[in-house]
């Protein structure tokens, strides 16, 4: 008989300590994959939401600000020369060697316009691409889909008394209200967006812009190496970054990140503890039986192989329950976390490295019950008979 078929007679002739053993790493392997895949997740998560929810990357105008004093008195900045951006140029953008991190690139036209008896701030956006970044947006109608609709700010709204379906006289042209856009508390409050077409044409800055947002927001973005890139391709604007909200968020999952790894190091620990007595007590229980294989003629090294052969087999068992319990309760507990549906890849790579962990640490735990069943004296041992 082999020292292998030995080993899993072994494990089937006590099941229950088999069982516990298996449990002790099934728990520590569950949870270290728990955590990895739940920190991968949100990681994902937020990168979508970065993706999608917003832009970090702004160009505007580049201009001279000047300080002016006149009879010894500062009279504060002065923006001069402040040109607008040529709407051609934004392709260059595309150019730079990151353009593959480059989600969406969203220009806008800015210019007050005449609405009755009121002055007010008219946007012009790529429709398709502004109401697809700016999803926090809450619109009581429809987006506007042509050049004749306009999304009016709430606190615009309220001014004018408009509400969607209204019919507004911008320059001589009549266009029509599709939606009013719920409060936002932020500059959006005040505005009337219309299409960018439109509003270039009812502006008179045809072919030009006034800003443009660029989405680049991703975990492994370069941002500031974007930066330097998109101002080498565009020498004329200024171009800066909006990176606190970025750092923040993936600062604290960072922090999340290493507490799950420290938890994880301790239920791996408890679990290589379980391992060890239960083996030890194994050895201390199997000394007539371990006597009689010496006194058959099994070597040091034979015992051994037995012993780690038995704890080979239940890691091996725990690391891959360990990965499906894992996965299972990272698909259970990712709802509770995140706001919308979120993926949970399983991860091959994952599965095999939880299986080499659950080796590695039951092998380990194993090694000294081994070495010591080994060292026991056959004459010593027997006389348990």
């Amino acid at each position: 008989m082999k020292l292998e078929s030995i080993a899993i007679y072994n494990l089937r002739r006590r099941k229950s300590r088999m069982a516990f053993l298996v449990l002790g790493l099934l728990i520590g392997v569950a949870t270290v994959v728990t955590l990895i895949s739940l920190s991968g997740a949100l990681t994902s998560d937020i990168q979508h939401k970065m993706e999608n929810y917003g832009a970090n990357i702004l160009i505007t105008p580049q201009s001279d600000n000047l300080s002016l004093s006149y009879g010894g008195i500062t009279l504060g900045g002065v923006t001069v020369d402040a040109k607008d951006i040529q709407q051609a140029d934004l392709a260059k953008i595309m150019t730079i060697p990151n353009s593959r991190n480059i989600a969406a690139i969203a220009p806008k036209v800015l210019g007050a316009v005449e609405v009755g008896s009121e002055r007010v701030l008219l946007m012009g956006v790529d429709t398709e691409k502004e109401f697809h970044l700016k999803r926090w947006w809450s619109i009581s109608g429809e987006p506007v889909t042509d050049d004749s609709q306009l999304v009016v700010g709430q606190s615009v709204a309220e001014k004018l008394g408009l509400a969607p379906g209204s019919k507004v006289q911008i320059s001589g042209e009549a266009f029509f209200v599709s939606g009013i856009l719920a409060k936002t508390g932020s500059q959006d409050d005040q505005l009337i967006i219309g299409s960018l077409a439109m509003s270039q044409r009812v502006l008179g800055k045809h072919g030009t812009v006034s800003m443009v947002e660029v989405a680049a927001l991703c975990a492994d973005c370069p941002v500031t190496d974007m930066v330097n890139q998109i101002s080498t391709v565009l020498p004329n604007v200024d171009v800066s970054a909006i990176q606190q909200v970025v750092k923040t968020r993936m600062h604290a999952l960072d922090q999340f990140r290493t507490f799950s790894l420290a938890i994880a190091a301790v239920v791996l620990l408890i679990g290589a503890l379980v391992v060890f007595v239960t083996m030890m007590g194994s050895v201390n229980e199997r000394t007539r039986e371990i006597g009689i294989f010496r006194a058959l003629g099994f070597r040091r090294s034979h015992v051994m192989r037995l012993i780690l052969t038995e704890s080979f087999v239940v890691s091996l068992l725990a690391g891959l329950l360990g990965y499906l319990a894992g996965m299972g309760a990272t698909e259970a507990i990712i709802p509770f976390m995140t706001e919308h549906q979120v993926h949970v890849a399983w991860n091959p790579l994952l599965g095999g490295s939880a299986m080499l962990l659950a080796l590695f640490v039951g092998c380990a735990a194993s090694f000294y019950p081994a070495l010591q069943a080994s060292r026991l004296d056959p004459t010593e041992a027997l006389r348990a008979l």
